[in-house]
């Protein structure tokens, strides 16, 4: 069962209000607000049962307007990067908001981790939605997405859907930074991908052909992300900013990727039925204000985003990415949190 909290809403310095819904099925809690489908907070339990929280997170509206991490939030029209901003599709070209180097990176300037959600109650979660219009941050078409948070035992699922008007690239990813001990970094976590190739990607983060995993840093079963970071293969993103390929059918959910700490014996355990995985080690976390006025460092938490390939809309040989009317987007992502000793 899944008890509701309402908690006080935050005023909105742009208007209205945020509005903050605290889940707890005695297992997991997480706290989801309108703004961004941002999960604020996350608890699940440690080797001695103890909860406590394993997202990254802000104390006000103003934090997290202020902030460009994506904390929490979901992150499109497109998340990850779309070369020089630029689609073009049956004959028509559109520019997109360049918001990173000379990328346009999940969305632009006013992604979704910056609008508005409408908000309700589901009996195992809570369902967000959001209207992109037409032309927003450049993307073509309407687009209608719904959001549902669901916790059942020691998952947490994420599941979305979108629907669009005209032909658009759609691409939704959860980017919580998770930190499975609260410790000032993440350095002591180990993690594991599930996949035997990764994308390689020039000095603009644009995929240019897939790669092996094999003999590379990239290689990652039960590796100590401290032992990596600094290797010399991966100087020019300071550690991990890679898109990864899971192992896996087209329509199955596999599991793409594992998170462990030594310390708490957290292990997180991520299932998803898209077809990469980025692992991000908060490698350029470095200003943004957190929680009680402390300031975020980098190796602070690890994203392991599921998505589409970055620049897919420009490169077919990447995948679909292109959302067509009558067409449903859909992202189903499985968070199961154990303990490991």
């Amino acid at each position: 069962m899944v008890r509701h909290s309402v908690l006080d809403s935050w005023k909105d310095p742009r208007g209205g209000e945020i509005e903050r819904v605290r889940l707890d099925n005695g297992q997991l809690a997480i706290e989801v607000l309108s703004l961004g489908g941002i999960i604020r907070s996350l608890w699940a339990p440690d080797s001695r049962g103890e909860r406590a929280n394993l997202v990254l997170g802000c104390d006000s509206v103003e934090d997290y307007l202020t902030q460009s991490a994506h904390l929490g939030a979901i992150a499109g029209r497109y998340a990850n990067r779309i070369a020089h901003g630029k689609l073009h599709y049956d004959g028509e070209d559109f520019q997109l908001d360049v918001n990173q180097a000379t990328n346009c990176l999940h969305g632009g300037r006013e992604g979704f981790n910056r609008k508005q959600w409408t908000l309700g109650l589901l009996p195992d979660g809570v369902r967000l939605s959001l209207r992109s219009p037409d032309g927003d941050m450049g993307f073509p078409g309407n687009c209608s997405v719904q959001l549902d948070y669901r916790l059942a035992g020691n998952n947490l699922y994420v599941e979305i859907m979108a629907m669009t008007d005209k032909p658009c690239p759609v691409n939704l990813t959860q980017h919580s930074y998770f930190n499975l001990d609260g410790r000032a970094d993440c350095l002591d976590h180990t993690v594991t991908m599930h996949a035997k190739t990764f994308l390689r990607c020039n000095e603009a983060g644009i995929p240019t052909g897939h790669a092996s995993t094999s003999g590379t840093p990239l290689s990652l079963q039960d590796v100590r992300l401290g032992d990596r970071v600094q290797h010399p293969d991966l100087a020019s993103t300071r550690g991990f900013d890679h898109c990864f390929v899971i192992d896996k059918t087209q329509d199955e959910l596999a599991l793409a990727a594992e998170l462990h700490s030594p310390h708490s014996g957290r292990l997180l355990k991520l299932y998803t039925n898209q077809p990469g995985v980025q692992l991000y080690g908060a490698n350029f976390l470095d200003g943004e204000r957190g929680r009680q006025g402390k300031i975020y460092r980098p190796y602070q938490g690890v994203c392991l985003e599921p998505q589409l390939f970055p620049d897919a809309p420009n490169q077919p040989d990447l995948g679909k990415a292109w959302l067509m009317p009558g067409e449903i987007y859909h992202h189903i992502s499985r968070y199961q949190f154990e303990v490991k000793d």
